[in-house]
C-alpha cells in the first residue's frame, strides 16, 4: 500500500479546481489561465508518481490505495497502476494543458464552462486508468461520458446536439451491457468485502466456460464501442466532425483508449478462456477495421471525419496486437496507444487551427495553404507521417512490433493488416496534396500562419513524437513487462482449450 495517496490526489485536484471554477465563474480570459495552471500542477503530480514507480517491476501494480466504499456489495475505492496504467495517466494529464493552451479564448462559449468540464474529464481519466475495482471502473467508465457530452453539445458545431446525443446513446448502451457482466461477477467471484477487486477476481472465477464467455461478451461490447471498432464505430465521425478540436483531441487521443485498456486490464486477466475463444473473430474484426476504415477515410472530404476514420483504422492495429497472442504484438499495441494519442492530438489541433482560418472542414475549400501557412502545413505533415509510421517518428516502433508479432502468430492476418499501411499513406498524403500544395486559393490569401500560442501548444507534441520515435527505450521498459505478463493469458488459454478438445475426441 502506498503511504502517500498520490493517485487519489491526482483524481481530486482537478475535480476540486473545477468545482471552484464553476462557483466563481471568473471574468473572460482568467479561466483559461487558471485551467492551465491547474493542469500543470497535475503534470507535476504525475512526475511525482513517475519517480515513485519502480520500472524494474513495471508489471506489478504499484502506488496502490484502498478504502472500503460500499461494503455491502464488496466495492472499494481501490487505485493502483502498472506500466500501462502509468503510461495512460501520463498521456492524459500531458494532453490537457496542451488542449487548454491551444484553445482560442471565448471560442464557442464562456471559457470557465469549457475549462471546468475539461478538468472534470481529467479527473475521471486519471481515475479510470488507475481503478483496480471492477465496480469502481464501471462507475468511472460511465461518469466520463457526461463531461464529453456537454463539451460536444455546448461547444461544438452547428449539429452538435445530435452528435452529442448519438455519442451518449452509443456509450450508455455499451455501459448498460457491461453492467450486466459487472453484477454477474459478484456471483462468480470469491465474495467478501473486496468482491470486485481485479486481483481477487483474476484466476478465481467459478463460472463455467459458457458463463465466462457471456461475461466476456458483455465487457467486450462496451470496450469495442469505446475503442471504437467496426461495426460499432459510427458515432465517432459524427462526434469528431461537430466537436471542437480540443474535445476531439481528448476524446480520440485518450478516452477511446479506455476501450483497449479495458481489453488488456479486464478482459484478458478475468476471462482468459473466453478471450482465447473469441480471439479468432476479434482478429477478423480488427483487420476489417484496419482496411474498411482506411478505405472510408480515403473517400472523406471533411477533414475531421477523415481523421476520425483514420483513428478507427489505427485502433484496428491496437486490437489486433492485443488478441493475436504474441507478447511482441502486445507490446506494440500498448506503445501504439501512446503514439496514436500523440499523433491524433497533433492532427486534430492542427486541423482546428486550419478550420479557424478557413471557416470550413471541407478539404476542397483549401488549396495552396503551404504557401500561406508553411508552419501549419509542416505540422500537419509531421503529425500525418507519425500516424503512418514513418521511421523516426512515434508511430513506427509500435506498428512494426504489432506487424512483427502478428506475422509470427497469424501470417494471414498480418498480410491483410499490412495492406492498411499502404492505405494509410494514401489517406494522409492525398489530403495534404489537396489542401496544402498547388496554387493559392484566392479566398484564403489573407490567412495568417500559426501564432506564438499555437506554436507553444504544438511544441510538446512534436517533441514527444520525435522522442518516442528515436528513443523508445524508456517506454518499452515500462510496457514490455506488462505485455510479457498479459500475452501468455491467451496463449495458455489456447493450450487448455486444445488439450480439452483432444481429451474430448479421445473419449
Amino acid at each position: 500500500m502506498n503511504t502517500f495517496p498520490i493517485l487519489t490526489v491526482m483524481v481530486a485536484w482537478p475535480l476540486l479546481a473545477a468545482i471552484v471554477l464553476w462557483l466563481v465563474k471568473p471574468l473572460h480570459g482568467v479561466a483559461r489561465y487558471y485551467g492551465i495552471a491547474v493542469s500543470l500542477i497535475e503534470v507535476a503530480l504525475a512526475l511525482v508518481a513517475i519517480t515513485q514507480f519502480d520500472v524494474a517491476h513495471a508489471a506489478t501494480v504499484q502506488l496502490t490505495e484502498q478504502a472500503r466504499w460500499i461494503p455491502t456489495i464488496g466495492a472499494s475505492w481501490a487505485l493502483g497502476i502498472n506500466g500501462l496504467g502509468l503510461a495512460m495517466v501520463v498521456l492524459a494529464v500531458g494532453l490537457v494543458p496542451v488542449v487548454l493552451v491551444a484553445r482560442h479564448p471565448g471560442e464557442g462559449g464562456p471559457d470557465w464552462g469549457y475549462v471546468a468540464l475539461v478538468l472534470v474529464l481529467e479527473s475521471t481519466m486519471v481515475a479510470v486508468f488507475a481503478a483496480r475495482d471492477v465496480f469502481l471502473f464501471y462507475i468511472l467508465f460511465e461518469a466520463m461520458l457526461f463531461p464529453v457530452y456537454f463539451l460536444v453539445g455546448r461547444y461544438g458545431g452547428p449539429d452538435r446536439r445530435r452528435a452529442a446525443l448519438k455519442f451518449l446513446l452509443y456509450s450508455l448502451s455499451g455501459g448498460l451491457i457491461m453492467l450486466v457482466g459487472v453484477v454477474a461477477l459478484h456471483g462468480y467471484g470469491p465474495g467478501g468485502d473486496q468482491a470486485y477487486l481485479i486481483d481477487n477476481l483474476a484466476g478465481n472465477l467459478t463460472a463455467s466456460v459458457g458463463a465466462e464467455q457471456l461475461l466476456f461478451v458483455s465487457f467486450f461490447i462496451a470496450f469495442a464501442i469505446k475503442a471504437p471498432m467496426v461495426p460499432v464505430h459510427t458515432w465517432l465521425p459524427d462526434t469528431a466532425q461537430q466537436a471542437d478540436s480540443g474535445t476531439s483531441t481528448l476524446l480520440v487521443g485518450v478516452l477511446d483508449k479506455v476501450g483497449t485498456f479495458g481489453m488488456i486490464a479486464l478482459c484478458l486477466p478475468l476471462f482468459p478462456r473466453a478471450s482465447s475463444w473469441a480471439a479468432p473473430v476479434i482478429i477478423v474484426l480488427a483487420v476489417i477495421s484496419i482496411l474498411y476504415a482506411g478505405l472510408v477515410a480515403l473517400a472523406q472530404r471533411d477533414f475531421m471525419r477523415l481523421t476520425a476514420m483514420t483513428s478507427v483504422s489505427h485502433f484496428g492495429f491496437i486490437v489486433l496486437g492485443i488478441f493475436v497472442g504474441s507478447a511482441t504484438a502486445m507490446t506494440g499495441s500498448m506503445i501504439y496507444m501512446v503514439a496514436h494519442g500523440l499523433s491524433t492530438a497533433a492532427m486534430f489541433l492542427v486541423l482546428g487551427f486550419l478550420e479557424r482560418r478557413g471557416r470550413s472542414q471541407w478539404i476542397p475549400a483549401y488549396r495552396g495553404m503551404q504557401r500561406i501557412t508553411p508552419v501549419l502545413a509542416g505540422l500537419f505533415l509531421v503529425a500525418g507521417l507519425a500516424s503512418i509510421a514513418l521511421p523516426g517518428l512515434s508511430g513506427f516502433v509500435p506498428e512494426y512490433l504489432v506487424l512483427l508479432g502478428t506475422f509470427k502468430a497469424n501470417t494471414l492476418a498480418a498480410v491483410f493488416a499490412a495492406l492498411g499501411v499502404i492505405i494509410a499513406a494514401l489517406y494522409v498524403l492525398l489530403p495534404y496534396q489537396r489542401m496544402f500544395t498547388g496554387p493559392k486559393d484566392e479566398g484564403i490569401t489573407g490567412a495568417a500562419d500559426l501564432d506564438g500560442r499555437e506554436k507553444l501548444a504544438m511544441a510538446p507534441l512534436v517533441i514527444a513524437m520525435l522522442a518516442l520515435g528515436i528513443f523508445p527505450g524508456p517506454v518499452l521498459d515500462v510496457l514490455s513487462p506488462v505485455a510479457d505478463q498479459t500475452a501468455p493469458l491467451i496463449q495458455s488459454a489456447q493450450g487448455v482449450d486444445t488439450a480439452m478438445a483432444i481429451e474430448g475426441s479421445a473419449k
